[in-house]
């Protein structure tokens, strides 16, 4: 009992010179945070406000025409285009990703879709190309490609997809992800861009996740 009431005695002589200004520091510093939080969120939407009032949208940045059927050139007025997937065992969205490709509204006949597989299972190589071939005999013009390494990974299969012959024949390349699923729109809204503003080399649009 008389060693319990030491420590106690010696506990009660030290909290206070001691302990108590620590705890003033930090709830000094908790406060100091929470203003310093406070006015960063204040600040962030301010600049929100801003953009969003003030910004300069693509449209207004650059010249912008939608696409137009010619009478005499007919779809010759559109430039070709190559859609470049790559993939890597992808069995979970090859489906989705080549079907919204396929169902791009631009002409079947100026646009070229490219399936660069470098999966490395087997079954998932053959679902892919079987789903490519679906798809060839509905009329579109779909290359499924594939070769014999990695190098590169993912770029890599996108610079080995461009040696292909029919390539050359393309004016523009549009690049999506194995799990991209491009609206229809996509690319009478973006190509417009690169057709009117000759000093634009890439166009990026905004990601959304479902």
């Amino acid at each position: 009992m008389e060693f319990t009431g030491q420590i106690e005695l010696i506990w009660e002589q030290t909290k206070v010179p001691l302990v108590v200004p620590v705890l003033k520091v930090l709830v000094v510093l908790c406060l100091a945070m929470s203003v310093m939080l406070f006015i960063e969120r204040v600040y962030m939407g301010i600049v929100m406000v801003f953009v969003q009032l003030f910004r300069r949208k693509p449209e207004k940045m650059y010249k912008w025409e939608p696409m137009k059927d010619d009478v005499e050139l007919g779809n010759l007025g559109y430039p070709m285009v190559l859609v470049q997937i790559p993939m890597y065992n992808e069995k979970e969205v090859y489906q989705l990703s080549i079907g919204a490709a396929c169902g791009l509204s631009w002409p079947a006949d100026r646009v070229i879709i490219q399936v660069l597989d470098d999966s490395t299972d087997p079954a998932i190589k053959t679902l892919v190309q079987v789903e490519c071939q679906r798809w060839a005999r509905k009329g579109i013009n779909i290359k499924y490609e594939i070769r014999d390494n990695r190098n590169g990974y993912k770029a890599g299969a996108l610079k080995e997809g461009m040696k292909h012959s029919y390539v050359k024949q393309c004016d523009y390349v549009a690049i999506f992800d194995a799990d991209f699923q491009p609206e229809p729109h996509f690319l009478t809204r973006t190509i417009p861009f690169l057709v009117n503003n000759p000093q634009l080399g890439l166009v990026q649009a905004r990601w959304k996740f479902g």
